[in-house]
Protein backbone atom coordinates (compact mmCIF):
# COMPACT_ATOMS: atom_id res chain seq x y z
CA UNK A 1 0.00 0.00 0.00
CA UNK A 2 0.76 3.67 -0.69
CA UNK A 3 -0.76 6.50 0.80
CA UNK A 4 -0.55 9.67 -1.93
CA UNK A 5 -0.92 13.60 -1.24
CA UNK A 6 -1.16 16.28 -3.77
CA UNK A 7 -0.94 19.75 -3.32
CA UNK A 8 0.21 22.85 -4.93
CA UNK A 9 -3.16 23.57 -6.81
CA UNK A 10 -4.67 27.02 -7.21
CA UNK A 11 -5.80 29.77 -8.92
CA UNK A 12 -3.96 31.13 -11.84
CA UNK A 13 -3.74 33.63 -15.23
CA UNK A 14 -3.73 31.85 -18.18
CA UNK A 15 0.09 31.84 -19.44
CA UNK A 16 0.92 31.35 -15.68
CA UNK A 17 2.46 28.54 -13.51
CA UNK A 18 1.91 26.04 -11.17
CA UNK A 19 3.78 23.33 -9.57
CA UNK A 20 2.06 20.37 -8.31
CA UNK A 21 3.65 18.03 -5.59
CA UNK A 22 2.66 14.65 -4.66
CA UNK A 23 4.09 12.90 -1.04
CA UNK A 24 4.22 9.51 -0.62
CA UNK A 25 4.40 7.44 2.07
CA UNK A 26 4.21 3.45 3.14
CA UNK A 27 5.76 0.99 0.80
CA UNK A 28 9.12 1.69 -1.15
CA UNK A 29 8.88 4.47 -3.37
CA UNK A 30 10.96 3.14 -6.11
CA UNK A 31 9.02 -0.09 -6.87
CA UNK A 32 5.81 2.84 -8.17
CA UNK A 33 5.38 4.15 -11.29
CA UNK A 34 3.88 7.64 -10.64
CA UNK A 35 1.04 9.36 -12.27
CA UNK A 36 -0.69 12.54 -12.98
CA UNK A 37 -4.08 12.54 -14.23
CA UNK A 38 -6.79 15.48 -14.39
CA UNK A 39 -10.65 15.85 -14.55
CA UNK A 40 -12.76 18.40 -15.62
CA UNK A 41 -16.51 18.39 -14.88
CA UNK A 42 -18.38 16.41 -17.02
CA UNK A 43 -15.66 14.79 -18.32
CA UNK A 44 -13.92 11.83 -17.81
CA UNK A 45 -10.45 11.75 -16.12
CA UNK A 46 -7.48 11.48 -18.34
CA UNK A 47 -3.89 10.76 -17.49
CA UNK A 48 -1.66 13.99 -18.13
CA UNK A 49 1.98 12.56 -17.74
CA UNK A 50 3.86 9.79 -15.81
CA UNK A 51 7.46 8.60 -14.72
CA UNK A 52 8.70 5.18 -14.39
CA UNK A 53 10.67 4.84 -11.25
CA UNK A 54 14.07 5.87 -11.93
CA UNK A 55 13.03 8.72 -14.16
CA UNK A 56 14.84 6.68 -17.50
CA UNK A 57 11.07 7.18 -19.04
CA UNK A 58 8.29 9.70 -19.11
CA UNK A 59 5.12 9.83 -21.09
CA UNK A 60 3.03 13.03 -21.71
CA UNK A 61 -0.57 13.60 -23.17
CA UNK A 62 -0.41 15.35 -26.85
CA UNK A 63 -2.28 18.57 -24.94
CA UNK A 64 0.76 19.36 -22.26
CA UNK A 65 3.65 18.26 -24.37
CA UNK A 66 5.42 20.78 -23.91
CA UNK A 67 4.01 22.73 -21.26
CA UNK A 68 4.47 20.59 -18.43
CA UNK A 69 7.16 18.24 -16.75
CA UNK A 70 6.82 15.33 -14.52
CA UNK A 71 10.12 14.57 -12.44
CA UNK A 72 10.48 12.80 -8.83
CA UNK A 73 12.56 12.81 -6.08
CA UNK A 74 13.11 9.39 -4.91
CA UNK A 75 14.60 10.44 -1.41
CA UNK A 76 12.04 12.84 -0.80
CA UNK A 77 8.89 9.89 -2.00
CA UNK A 78 7.68 13.24 -3.88
CA UNK A 79 6.25 13.68 -7.61
CA UNK A 80 5.66 16.67 -9.09
CA UNK A 81 4.30 18.33 -12.03
CA UNK A 82 5.46 21.69 -13.32
CA UNK A 83 2.75 23.17 -15.37
CA UNK A 84 4.11 26.44 -17.49
CA UNK A 85 2.29 28.21 -19.96
CA UNK A 86 -1.56 27.33 -18.38
CA UNK A 87 -4.42 27.40 -20.46
CA UNK A 88 -8.00 27.59 -19.23
CA UNK A 89 -8.72 24.15 -20.55
CA UNK A 90 -5.92 22.71 -17.88
CA UNK A 91 -8.89 23.34 -15.73
CA UNK A 92 -9.25 20.40 -13.78
CA UNK A 93 -8.76 18.29 -10.31
CA UNK A 94 -5.69 16.73 -10.86
CA UNK A 95 -4.41 13.62 -9.07
CA UNK A 96 -1.66 11.71 -8.84
CA UNK A 97 -1.47 7.89 -8.75
CA UNK A 98 0.69 5.23 -8.48
CA UNK A 99 1.05 1.52 -9.51
CA UNK A 100 3.68 -0.77 -9.51
CA UNK A 101 6.91 -0.76 -11.30
CA UNK A 102 6.06 0.21 -15.34
CA UNK A 103 3.78 3.24 -16.24
CA UNK A 104 0.51 2.52 -17.79
CA UNK A 105 -1.97 5.41 -19.33
CA UNK A 106 -5.30 4.49 -18.42
CA UNK A 107 -6.60 5.36 -14.61
CA UNK A 108 -8.16 1.99 -14.68
CA UNK A 109 -4.31 0.53 -14.35
CA UNK A 110 -3.61 2.54 -11.44
CA UNK A 111 -4.91 1.16 -8.37
CA UNK A 112 -3.41 4.08 -5.86
CA UNK A 113 -4.82 7.58 -5.90
CA UNK A 114 -4.57 10.75 -4.12
CA UNK A 115 -7.34 13.15 -3.18
CA UNK A 116 -6.66 15.59 -5.78
CA UNK A 117 -5.73 19.07 -6.28
CA UNK A 118 -7.72 21.81 -7.96
CA UNK A 119 -6.17 23.91 -10.48
CA UNK A 120 -8.05 26.77 -12.36
CA UNK A 121 -6.94 29.02 -15.03
CA UNK A 122 -8.61 32.25 -15.74
CA UNK A 123 -8.74 33.83 -18.75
Amino acid sequence: QVQLVESGGGLVQAGGSLRLSCAASGRSFTRYAMGWFRQAPGKERESVAAINWNSVTTYYADSVKGRFTISRDNAKTTVYLQMNSLKPEDTAIYYCAARDWRIAHTAKEYPYWGQGTQVTVSS
